[in-house]
């Protein structure tokens, strides 16, 4: 069974996180609202994916083994491209905001608070402005 047109004009979004069951849950939340063309347990399996699909939009979890979130889109950023970034992570810390933030109009939404942040920051991010979770801002 094919896309359906409405499915087909949504903004695409590819997703990596190394945590199987967290990835399932980001992709369920997505799908709702996105097309989600690729779902990767790695960075690395991120780059290449995001080469090949060129989504709109990519979240990645910050700290992934082999290559991290910031890393991925650091070098994906150099290399030219013009998607927008969304970081999860399991970590409260302004530090990992601040790095993120450096790579531009990006989103950075803590893992416990997916459900209600998500779908916002994407939305967000497509807009051109940056979305940080309220209680890490701090």
């Amino acid at each position: 069974m094919g896309q359906t047109v409405d499915e087909l004009n949504r903004p695409t979004v590819l997703v990596a996180d190394d945590h199987g069951l967290m990835l399932n849950t980001v992709v369920r939340l997505l799908s709702t609202e996105f097309n989600v063309v690729a779902a990767l347990l790695d960075g690395r399996a991120a780059v290449a994916a995001m080469l090949r699909h060129a989504p709109d939009v990519v979240v990645l979890d910050i700290a992934m083994p082999g290559l991290s979130g910031i890393a991925a889109a650091r070098g994906l950023k150099q290399g030219g491209s013009h998607a927008h970034f969304v970081f999860i992570t399991m970590h409260h810390d302004p530090d990992y905001v601040r790095e993120s933030l450096a790579l531009g109009t990006v989103a950075f939404v803590v893992k416990d608070r997916l459900a209600s942040d998500l779908l916002v920051a994407v939305h967000e991010v497509l807009a051109g402005r940056s979305f940080v979770a309220p209680f890490v801002a701090r």
